[in-house]
Order: structure tokens, then C-alpha cells, then sequence
């Protein structure tokens, strides 16, 4: 993964708006043409009964890497559907980073692969499909 100095418009507008991401401390450390790495770090209110993250904050963090990789090729791109693997636990104060590559666009479609990581150890892989959509903003999605 290349660090790119100037994200495309669309994935810097679709980032700099991301609430969910923004609001959890989801940081984008990295990104270039079909990928991104971003990083978050577990708080207590990310933790489950069982004590380790809940899972819809990793599929959360893993989904906005996809957002970010899939956007990265100017036209507006969403989720047209996605899959997660979790592998391994993780805990409150661990930082986790996602790493989304591109596998193969065809279309207006394509299909992205994130690993999700604790360190060097994978703790999830997740597989997105995106399509893009008309306009360079969500504004213009009629």
C-alpha cells in the first residue's frame, strides 16, 4: 500500500463526512488507487458481555476500509454487499488496523478483500462488493 499525499475528491469528501467512523476515533493512516489501511482503537463501549470487541465494530472498522479503497477511483462507490471471517478476539485498549485492497473491478462493480489486524495477528477478513453509482457525490445519486 502506497501513502498518498491528496486523496480523490470522492474518497476524501466520503471520509471527511463519515460520522461513524469519525465519531468511534477511526483514523485513515494510508490509502492509494483501490487500497486503504485505517486504524481504531478499542474503547470500553466497543466491548461485549463476554469481554472482547463486539463484532459490529470490527465489521464496522473493516467496512469503512472498503469504503475508502473502493471510493479511491473518483466515482461515487457503495457496498453492494460484504462477508466477514472473525478469526481471533480482540480486547478493550487494542488497536486495530484494517487493510483494503483491491481484487478486481469489471463494470461498475468490484470486489475488495480487508484483513483486519491485532498487531501482526489477523483477527478478521472481510470481503466487499461495491458498485458504482452516477455523480461524484452522494448529491447526485438520481
Amino acid at each position: 500500500m502506497t501513502d498518498t499525499a491528496d486523496p480523490t475528491p470522492a474518497e476524501e469528501a466520503m471520509f471527511a463526512a463519515d460520522e461513524a467512523s469519525l465519531g468511534l476515533g477511526v483514523e485513515l493512516l494510508e490509502h492509494g488507487e483501490g487500497t486503504a489501511a485505517l486504524r481504531m482503537t478499542v474503547t470500553p463501549a466497543m466491548v461485549n458481555g463476554h469481554g472482547i470487541v463486539h463484532g459490529g465494530y470490527v465489521f464496522l472498522l473493516a467496512d469503512s476500509a472498503f469504503a475508502c479503497a473502493c471510493n479511491s477511483h473518483g466515482p461515487v462507490t457503495v457496498a453492494a454487499g460484504a462477508d466477514i471471517t472473525f478469526a481471533a478476539p480482540a480486547y478493550e485498549g487494542d488497536v486495530l488496523v484494517a487493510r483494503a485492497e483491491v481484487r478486481t473491478r469489471y463494470g461498475h462493480s468490484g470486489l475488495y478483500d480487508v484483513t483486519g489486524l491485532r498487531g501482526d495477528e489477523v483477527i478478521a477478513e472481510f470481503r466487499g462488493r461495491s458498485r458504482s453509482i452516477r455523480g461524484t457525490t452522494s448529491k447526485e445519486w438520481g
